[in-house]
C-alpha cells in the first residue's frame, strides 16, 4: 500500500528528470575532460541517446536501473501498487531500448548501454571500459 496520496505520488514521478540526470552528466564530464566531444539528446536517432560520439561513430545510452529494468540489479525493484500497469510501462521501455539499439546497429553505430548501478559502484572501471571500447572503433 503506498503511503503518499495519488497526488502527491503523481507530483514525486513528474519530478523524475529524463534527461541531464545527474549520472549523465558525470559521464558526460569525464568523457569531455579526456578531450572527447559529443553531441547530447539527438533527436533525429532512434531513441534519442543519451551521448553521441559521432567522430567516433559511437552511441552511449545512460540507463537508470528501475526505469530500463536492469536484469538481476536489486534497483530494478517492482511497485507494490497498480503493477499491471508498471509492468506495461516497464516492458514497453525494454522493448524501445531493444527496437532502437537495433535501428543504431543496422545504421553502423556503435552502442553502448551504461547502468546507473554500474556508474555508481565502479565509475572508473566502467569509464575505463567504455573509452577503450570507443577508441577500438575508430
Amino acid at each position: 500500500m503506498d503511503k503518499l496520496t495519488p497526488e502527491k505520488r503523481s507530483w514525486n514521478m513528474g519530478q523524475i528528470k529524463g534527461k541531464n540526470t545527474a549520472i549523465e552528466v558525470k559521464v558526460r564530464h569525464y568523457l569531455f575532460d579526456l578531450g572527447f566531444r559529443y553531441r547530447k539528446h539527438v533527436s533525429c536517432l532512434p531513441g534519442k541517446p543519451d551521448i553521441v560520439l559521432p567522430k567516433y561513430k559511437t552511441i552511449i545510452f545512460v540507463h537508470g536501473c528501475f526505469w530500463h529494468r536492469h536484469q538481476g540489479c536489486k534497483c530494478a525493484t517492482t511497485t507494490s501498487t497498480r503493477t499491471d500497469f508498471w509492468a506495461r510501462k516497464f516492458q514497453k521501455n525494454v522493448e524501445n531500448d531493444k527496437h532502437n539499439e537495433k535501428l543504431l546497429l543496422m545504421s553502423g553505430w556503435q552502442v553502448v548501454t551504461l547502468w546507473e548501478c554500474d556508474i555508481n559502484k565502479r565509475f572508473e572501471e566502467t569509464m575505463e571500459k567504455v573509452v577503450n571500447q570507443i577508441r577500438q572503433n575508430i
